[in-house]
């Protein structure tokens, strides 16, 4: 399984710079940028945000990323933060896991666009509060499981159609959409009743380069315990 070409014109890409991630293990939304670097044989490293005591509220942080949050990619003197962000250009840089045409490209943004606002949105802040902030079962955590399995159901019926989310293909649609799904144990949701997601995940793992967010990024709490 190959993934798809991407048929934009490529100027003034270095690909075989090394780029810096800003990252902890913790986060499924840095997971996508690292997960992507890694699938690409990119040179990269990865650099630690201690998120939890705050880090990525300081200053030196907000002077690369006003938002506060996590990731942050340093490609040279190109700094991009915002995932989905990150997958267009490292799509577009390496000439992999994007559309092979206008049409399909558009498709993929629309995938990417439910994933931050409507799949990662609501399992990342039922993840956060079940697991971090341990908030128990509340109306806050009751209503994003809801719409958590909505938006699983959307994903399900999508990819028993399709060995990946646009076609036979992986593209940077998987590799948002999975983000958060690889923390499973974290997250309050029977994903058994989700078999074609299950499958698709699989499929996902088997790629060359694909390794768990714990592996992959600093940070890894199990070495803590």
């Amino acid at each position: 399984m190959q993934p798809c070409k991407s048929v934009w014109p490529i100027t003034g890409y270095n690909t075989h710079m090394k780029f810096k991630l800003h990252c902890f293990a913790q986060s499924g939304n840095a997971y996508k940028s690292a997960l992507m670097l890694n699938l690409c044989s990119a040179d990269w490293e990865p650099v630690f945000v201690d998120f939890f005591n705050g880090e990525h509220l300081e200053p030196r942080y907000l002077k690369l990323n006003e938002f506060g949050e996590v990731p942050i990619l340093e490609a040279g003197e190109l700094v991009l933060s915002q995932s989905g962000v990150i997958l267009d250009y490292l799509a577009e840089s390496f000439e992999s896991f994007d559309g092979q045409s206008v049409p399909e490209h558009r498709e993929i943004m629309r995938w990417l666009f439910f994933d931050n606002h409507k799949f990662t949105s609501y399992i990342a802040s039922l993840r956060f509060l079940t697991h971090f902030a341990k908030t128990g079962e509340t109306e806050v955590t009751e209503f994003l499981h809801k719409r958590a399995v909505s938006a699983l159901k959307i994903v399900e019926r999508r990819v028993s159609q399709s060995a990946f989310v646009i076609g036979d293909e992986p593209t940077i649609a998987d590799i948002s959409l999975c983000g958060y799904l690889f923390f499973e144990d974290e997250t309050p949701i029977d994903f058994s009743a989700f078999p074609a997601v299950n499958e698709w995940l699989s499929r996902i793992k088997a790629l060359p380069g694909w390794m768990h967010p714990y592996d992959l990024m600093p940070g890894d709490p199990r070495k803590e315990s």
